[in-house]
């Protein structure tokens, strides 16, 4: 079994395919298909997270805020792959500008603040979309405990375990 399985409770390209999911606003976003604030951006954004949740859940990882932080960071890399391969159909000829500095120089500082804030925003979505799974995860874990529990008899789910 690889690290990644016995520790995310997903194989590495499972990880990258929940990951891929977000990549669609991406590229929607930068050829400017969907605009921010309308409400298939907010689904776009939104509806990858619910489902890394949901697989989190479905898989019960035994580290399920790790495994969403990880998918979150894959995705950052997606983001930042996407932004960088589709900088000038996001940009046109008219880039961003940073004043009076060589036009090459400007380029390349605001690729590489585009690179570091795609795998903050990644990490980020990966971080709140991590909490939500890991107190779902408890809450889940806790009925199921309590109700194992009352299956046997109040006795807690270890005492039902015959003796030897």
């Amino acid at each position: 079994m690889s690290v990644g399985r016995r520790t995310l409770g997903f194989s590495w390209p499972a990880l990258v395919a929940l990951a891929v999911l977000a990549a669609p606003r991406v590229v929607l976003h930068d050829l400017h298909v969907v605009e921010e604030g309308r409400p298939i951006a907010v689904l776009l954004a939104v509806v990858p997270l619910i489902c890394w949740v949901a697989a989190v859940l479905w898989r019960r990882p035994p580290r399920p805020f790790l495994t969403v932080v990880v998918i979150g960071a894959i995705y950052g890399v997606l983001l930042a792959v996407g932004h960088q391969i589709l900088w000038d159909e996001a940009f046109g000829a008219t880039g961003p500008r940073l004043g009076d500095i060589d036009p090459r120089a400007q380029e390349a500082i605001l690729r590489v603040a585009a690179v570091f804030s795609s795998l903050v925003t990644g990490i980020l979505s990966g971080v709140v979309a991590g909490a939500v799974a890991a107190v779902l995860s408890r809450l889940v874990i806790g009925r199921q405990r309590a109700a194992e529990s009352e299956r046997a008899g109040g006795r807690p789910p270890d005492a039902a375990a015959p003796q030897r």
